[in-house]
């Protein structure tokens, strides 16, 4: 879609959200129909058009390389609001999302491992792997009739000018000066943004940014034996490695590795590749039978020092970020973003000032703890399975075995880690 695809009357809106990824359009998706004038901000096209991947959903389709694990949480969120209610062709889309229900856990240097099923926890899936791309044409499809949402791309936003009045907050106002020379004033200004946003800087809001010297290696494989919709992770010394199941079969990669390791990886040619694939993931699914192009990227986690400014709040990355392993970031940016949609529609029925501090606060208090507490564990666990010592890895190896022993305690934490509710 296109700017020209939308248009508007004014150039003044109550909420514009810059960032037309999954977690900027997961929160314009959940105003879709409330009183609020809502407009996205996107500077990159999507390269995959909706047609072009209903045309090759096929049996022997290639998934994109960019995929999410959406836990059982988010995926219910996005019943709700009916993006897998597409019609015609278009609900080709959702059959590429790979619904899992067990997850395998295991540490390489020994007998440790633990299993969570879906069955035994009541529920009829853990969650779903899907490509980003389809998730966010799927949310994009969802926003097209919206009569109270307007999606400008691609758009760059060459100034923002944020002179918050905390002292008079029904005067805030912020204004972005667009590169076709338009002016947008808004009364809340959503940075959906990304790790690096804009909207976080000119806010002047700090944020702690740790490397991890490592590298996550992303590709799709195909292997010996199916997946059997299972999400399989192992941990080694030098990093995680995670097989995810996509909807063709096939397996989407993401290994995490110290730099100077993935590197080395990254060098090797496909062949060599495969082999050093199987045996780190002890041929759990047999020999790697072929394997796309790889890809590699830095890793590292971080934290905004503030989420909301009046007038102005943070989501997603542009609010925090952490360690892959787990699959997490995803949906901690969706949750985000629907948080934050139930608090200011809530405020703006009840008549308060949906858009001052006082209210975007209560967003920070529901969300931030939370996303440290997922931040910290994904670390810790980094640290914990990234460490040979004999004595750690006995000790590592007892606590899953345990673990899946004790069902209530295992089954505590696969509802914390991925969203089990209903």
């Amino acid at each position: 879609m296109t700017e020209q695809a939308f248009t508007m009357d004014t150039d003044s809106v109550d909420i514009v959200i810059v960032g037309g990824g999954i977690v900027g359009l997961c929160f314009a998706n959940a105003l879709i129909g409330s009183d609020f004038s809502v407009l996205i901000i996107e500077r990159r096209e999507l390269t995959t058009d909706i047609e072009a991947l209903c045309a090759e959903n096929q049996p022997d389709a290639k998934p994109g390389f960019r995929v999410s694990a959406i836990n059982r949480s988010a995926l219910k969120q996005f019943k709700q609001i009916g993006i897998f209610h597409l019609s015609g062709s278009k609900k080709a889309l959702a059959k590429r999302l790979c619904v899992f229900d067990k997850m395998f856990v295991w540490d390489q240097t020994g007998a440790g491992q633990i299993q969570f099923d879906s069955a035994e926890l009541g529920v009829s899936e853990l969650g779903a792997i899907v490509e980003n791309d389809v998730l966010q044409l799927l949310l994009l499809e969802n926003i097209k009739a919206a009569e109270n949402i307007t999606y400008l791309c691609p758009q760059e936003i060459t100034c923002i000018e944020y002179k918050p009045d905390e002292n008079n907050p029904e005067h805030q106002t912020t204004t972005l000066s667009l590169s076709s020379g338009r002016k947008i004033l808004t009364k809340l200004l959503v940075g959906a943004d990304g790790v690096n946003s804009k909207v976080s800087e000119v806010a002047s809001i700090q944020r702690s940014r740790h490397a991890y010297q490592q590298l996550g290696v992303v590709c799709n494989v195909s292997t010996r034996e199916h997946h059997q919709n299972t999400a399989w992770q192992c941990f080694m010394p030098s990093g995680p490695l995670a097989f995810l199941p996509l909807f063709n079969g096939q397996c989407s990669i993401v290994w995490s590795l110290d730099e100077a390791a993935a590197e080395r990886i990254m060098a090797l040619d496909d062949a060599a590749f495969k082999v050093a694939l199987a045996e780190a993931s002890e041929f759990k699914l047999g020999e790697i039978l072929d394997v796309s192009q790889r890809f590699s990227f830095p890793l590292s986690h971080g934290h905004a020092s503030d989420y909301v400014k009046q007038g102005l709040v943070l989501i997603g990355d542009a609010a925090h970020n952490i360690h892959p392993l787990a699959g997490q970031g995803a949906n901690l940016g969706i949750a985000d973003a629907f948080a934050l949609a139930e608090i200011i529609i809530a405020a703006k029925q009840a008549n308060r000032q949906w858009f001052a501090l006082h209210t975007l606060a209560k967003y920070q208090r529901q969300r931030k703890g939370a996303n440290l507490l997922m931040e910290g564990s994904m670390t810790a666990f980094k640290e914990l399975f990234g460490q040979d010592n004999p004595f750690l890895c006995e000790i590592r190896n007892a606590g899953l075995s345990l673990v899946d022993r004790i069902p209530a305690l295992k089954y505590k934490i696969i509802q914390q880690a991925l969203g089990v509710v209903d």
